[in-house]
């Protein structure tokens, strides 16, 4: 079920995001965010990467943004490995 729900975004990021610059403004890319998101959370995953794809957009600051160990579709405030400011 799982191969069901990868094969589009295998075959956008094998066949059509090579045809264009990159622009994703995360990281891990909203494709590969969500291939985790769906590895982790089954189908739940592609309502997280949805959500991803519709916070990327040129008014948002991104930066690093790792897949939440627990089902969220807003933003991973504090991923580890980056540093707190307090």
């Amino acid at each position: 079920m799982q191969n069901l729900m990868l094969a589009p975004i295998k075959f956008y990021q094998k066949f059509i995001s090579p045809m264009f610059p990159p622009s994703c403004r995360y990281y891990p890319t909203c494709s590969n965010y969500m291939i985790k998101a769906i590895q982790k959370h089954g189908a739940k995953g592609i309502i997280m990467g949805i959500g991803r794809i519709l916070r990327c957009h040129p008014f948002v600051r991104g930066g690093f943004d790792p897949v939440p160990d627990y089902f969220t579709v807003r933003r991973n405030k504090n991923p580890e490995g980056e540093n707190k400011h307090v």
